[in-house]
């Protein structure tokens, strides 16, 4: 960290480095924006910056790094081991089973990533943008800055005029908790309000307030002196999620009619915001076999206990494939178990085990067989829009959790605003019955069904209590709530603690 962006010469996005010792290269600058100073911090160009600043919003859809420590530590996902493939030394079974450490390649390669945005973000800041390039700059910032908060618990921040042997000085995260706070609400007046659509690649209000919901809900895990089995939960803090959470509605979004809908390029009334950058195909690759259309990778699924928490009759479980012969028409929506099909409807076959390919519940984490664990398809080959980061379904069951926890409606209004979910939710010839009481496992499950495989998971664990007790996890320490400072990084910044457990 100590050495992460020598401000005598800084490079933003991609691009190629040619030194040349006896023969006189020159640097052709393509997509690259590139800054030379001759000593002390050199004002970028905030325009150039910021368009640059969006287009890194294109690590959300990797299947690795941040991904992978949002949903492989959580109960939602598992990623196999198939004989040699998804092995790659343990990456992501360490995950699942939470037993990584500080030298763990996604950890690593996540902490790089958020950062370095987050310092992208400062040098736009110090740069004299207009009021509209900085807000948008702080909302940035601040989404970085959050899962930085999120995964690790302490943030280290550098200053555009700090030297490359400066160390840089460390929030706590409670400090970081206040300083992304203090940066939303700055942005806030500044972004355009913005309503739905199929792609929405800028900050605008509705965003900032959907983080802002999504901090507050969080609260007392980011205030708490360190990771705990329970938290107590503010009443003012949860009035703030629902305050956020209905800002959002004002903005004009609402569910859409049909749930897969919203990971469509038909995309109408829940699409909040949408990375630039990176397609959504990470998603179907990562899951679908090597035989269907398209071949995927054969890799991450659900667990049999996860799938089991939705009931027929709602839509978020899935639909069948077409198998009207057009292309991709092999493929279901939802959670992909049991037969599968070619495009035409007819049976495939799995082409190494010659048996037809079925998809069981029953998936272990090592030796699995190529057929084993249900497949999970959001965002379908054939109508696939943007990646989403934000969506409003987001907002409506963090309003149910905040009115459950205390806010504003109180129990009886965290009734309405589930069965008004559960009504929506349902399917044209079976809708879902209404619930008639709350409970953590009944909320926490709602939100599951909306959410899954979008990324919260693990956040929304650790605040029920649950991330680090299901069975399969091998250690069960809370302290696993937080994971470690990577070794590279506390090894060049005094200032950092390596995190306890670790």
């Amino acid at each position: 960290m100590k050495n992460f962006l020598n401000p005598k010469f800084l490079v933003a996005g991609a691009m190629a480095l040619a030194i040349g010792a006896c023969t006189d290269l020159k640097l052709t600058e393509q997509d690259s924006v590139v800054l030379k100073s001759t000593g002390g911090f050199a004002k970028v160009d905030p325009t150039k910056f910021l368009a640059s600043a969006y287009t890194d919003l294109g690590i959300f859809p990797d299947q690795a790094n941040v991904y992978a420590l949002t949903e492989h530590a959580s109960d939602e996902m598992i990623p196999p081991t198939r004989g040699v493939d998804w092995g790659d030394n343990g990456v992501w079974r360490t995950l699942d089973a939470h037993t990584w450490d500080p030298t763990h390649s996604w950890n690593n390669n996540a902490w790089n990533q958020l950062h370095g945005r987050a310092f992208r973000c400062n040098q736009i800041l110090a740069s004299d943008p207009s009021a509209a390039q900085a807000a948008e700059a702080k909302f940035l910032r601040a989404l970085y800055m959050t899962y930085a908060m999120d995964f690790w618990g302490q943030v280290p921040f550098r200053e555009v005029t700090q030297g490359v042997d400066d160390n840089p000085k460390v929030m706590t995260r409670s400090e970081a908790f206040d300083f992304i706070v203090a940066d939303l609400k700055a942005a806030l007046p500044g972004l355009p309000k913005g309503g739905p659509k199929a792609e929405n690649p800028k900050a605008t209000q509705a965003a900032a307030n959907l983080l802002l919901a999504r901090l507050f809900l969080n609260k007392a895990v980011y205030k708490a002196a360190a990771p705990a089995a329970s938290y107590t939960f503010n009443a003012a803090d949860m009035n703030e999620v629902v305050k956020y959470c209905d800002a959002v509605t004002a903005d004009g979004y609402s569910l859409e009619k049909n749930y897969f809908d919203a990971f469509t390029a038909a995309a109408k009334t829940e699409t909040i915001l949408t990375s630039p950058e990176g397609s959504p195909s990470n998603r179907w690759y990562m899951t679908l076999h090597y035989d269907q259309d398209p071949s995927g990778w054969n890799g991450f699924t659900t667990i049999a206990d996860f799938y089991g928490k939705f009931a027929t009759g709602d839509q978020r479980k899935g639909f069948d494939a077409k198998k009207d012969g057009s292309a991709n028409a092999g493929i279901g929506l939802g959670f992909l178990a049991g037969q599968q099909y070619k495009n035409d409807g007819t049976v495939l076959v799995d082409s190494r085990s010659k048996k037809p390919l079925s998809f069981t519940p029953d998936v272990p984490l090592a030796g699995a067989a190529t057929d084993k664990g249900i497949r999970v398809i959001k965002y379908h080959p054939a109508t696939a829009g943007k990646y989403i980061i934000f969506r409003y379904g987001d907002a409506v069951t963090m309003k149910m959790e905040a009115q459950w926890r205390g806010g504003t409606g109180g129990a009886a209004g965290a009734l309405v605003t589930a069965n008004a979910l559960r009504a929506a939710r349902g399917t044209t010839a079976t809708s879902l019955p209404a619930l008639t009481a709350l409970t953590a496992d009944v909320v926490a499950d709602e939100r599951a069904r909306e959410m899954y495989w979008e990324g919260v998971r693990r956040m929304d664990q650790i605040r029920f209590g649950t991330f680090h007790t299901r069975p399969e996890v091998v250690n069960k320490d809370v302290a696993r709530c937080l994971y470690p400072i990577p070794a590279d990084a506390v090894s060049s910044n005094p200032n950092l603690k390596q995190n306890p457990g670790y």
